[in-house]
């Protein structure tokens, strides 16, 4: 008998005690944000897109609908590039959540490399992408974020890492994340010109289409050259004729000029998968260099110097192939459908092999 009061004694004190103590938990948790004392025993651990956590991030690029900006970290503050002042609170958390989100959130599905090609990626909303987050590290390395179509049900967006080689299905809050920050910083930033400056340094060709006049595509043993009319439409280019004499007017066949422009604005966009490193003369031939596969050369308007001229050498693997920009550009890798772009357009204009 005393030995059942004494537990029923204990009983009274006890469950006081441990309802105060949960209480105090659940204070420490709505002040903090998180359960206290696991953030020394439990270690970050990325299970998502990332392989960094967001503190390591020092540098991101967002590009989107031809327009890109910038965001740096300067002593643990976020600031947008070109402008002055703090950043805005509303957009500081969407950028670390994004940046979170990347990091913790897994994928639905992996689709791998073995049940994609080429033309995959344009089902996946990835040829070109949507939006593209480029996250660089404090140690100076990068990954590319692209970001595609919802699927069908519209719950997941299609996402593809530089580099690996498959697509992954995301929550759809994810992708909406960055199109959010994206869409907060070009408001208050303002339109930008399309200039050289802004491209940034994943992007594949160093100068704008909107800076080019001209394009040319050395392919099978075949040049082709594309060109603005004085509207600025494109056209292709065909036969010989001298311009000197200033008789010769070209007017861009409109449906024409739209499967030109569309093929080249979306190239505008193509991004470095991954950087090789310098390649000399001698080791070009490792990766198909010292033979092209394919050319292109830009030009100015009224020049005869091209801006750029890209080479792409042999296929890395099933999904990415090897490029550089001649004469003495790093070799890098570049989706295999950035090469697939530029033959389906001379095939579309009656200039395929």
């Amino acid at each position: 008998m005393r030995a059942g009061a004494a537990g029923g004694g204990t009983a009274r004190w006890l469950m006081p005690l441990l309802a105060a103590v949960l209480v105090a938990l659940l204070g420490l948790l709505v002040l903090s944000g998180e359960w206290p004392a696991l953030r020394s025993k439990v270690a970050f651990a990325p299970k998502g897109l990332l392989t960094l956590t967001p503190a390591d991030v020092r540098r991101v690029e967002i590009r989107s609908d031809g327009d890109s900006v910038v965001l740096l970290r300067r002593e643990g503050a976020w600031a947008i590039e070109g402008l002055d002042g703090t950043m805005p609170a509303e957009l500081r958390t969407h950028l670390e959540t994004a940046l979170r989100l990347a990091a913790v959130s897994e994928p639905a599905r992996e689709i791998p490399a073995g049940e994609l090609s080429p033309a995959s990626f344009a089902g996946f909303g990835l040829d070109p992408p949507a939006t593209v987050a480029v996250i660089e590290a404090v140690d100076g390395t990068a990954t590319s974020v692209n970001v595609g179509v919802l699927n069908p049900a519209n719950t997941s967006h299609y996402v593809r890492v530089s580099g690996r080689p498959a697509v992954y299905l995301m929550p759809r809050h994810v992708g909406e994340e960055w199109r959010v920050t994206f869409d907060m910083i070009r408001r208050l930033r303002g339109p930008a010109g399309a200039d050289a400056a802004s491209r940034g340094k994943s992007l594949l060709l160093p100068v704008s289409m909107a800076q080019v006049w001209a394009l040319e595509i050395v392919f099978a043993g075949k040049l082709t050259r594309f060109e603005r009319d004085a509207g600025g439409n494109w056209f292709r280019h065909l036969g010989q004729h001298n311009h000197a004499a200033g008789n010769v007017v070209h007017v861009a066949d409109p449906e024409q000029a739209r499967i030109i422009d569309g093929a080249l604005r979306a190239f505008d966009a193509a991004a470095v998968e991954t950087r090789i490193g310098a390649a000399d003369p001698s080791q070009l031939a490792r990766y198909g260099l010292n033979l092209p596969s394919l050319i292109v050369l830009v030009f100015a308007r009224d020049a005869a110097a091209p801006l750029a001229r890209l080479e792409f050498g042999a296929s890395a693997d099933s999904l990415d192939r090897y490029a550089r920009l001649a004469p003495d550009g790093a070799v890098v890798t570049v989706a295999e459908f950035e090469m697939r772009r530029l033959t389906e357009l001379l095939r579309a204009v009656g200039a395929g092999s």
